[in-house]
């Protein structure tokens, strides 16, 4: 996974749950750690969605517990 697309990734996430980007690393736990609720996270899936041009399934979303979980799914996503 590029440093890049990890940087995009984490800017996002930031950005949508107003998370300062020193706090964020794969361990992180969108609910627990990073204070999203289910709103923030339906929105964050929309904004990734856009971002990368892909669509995550409601039980891909349902799945995604860290921001490791998020990064490893959208590069595998874009990468196809």
């Amino acid at each position: 996974m590029s440093d890049s697309l990890v940087a995009q990734i984490r800017g996002l996430v930031s950005e949508q749950l107003g998370v300062d980007p020193a706090v964020l690393n794969a361990e992180a736990n969108i609910l627990e750690d990073l204070g999203a609720d289910s709103l923030d996270v339906v929105e964050l899936v929309m904004a990734i969605e856009e971002a990368f041009d892909i669509e995550i399934a409601d039980e891909d979303a349902e799945s995604m517990r860290t921001l490791g979980d998020v990064e490893k799914y959208v590069a595998e996503r874009v990468a196809a």
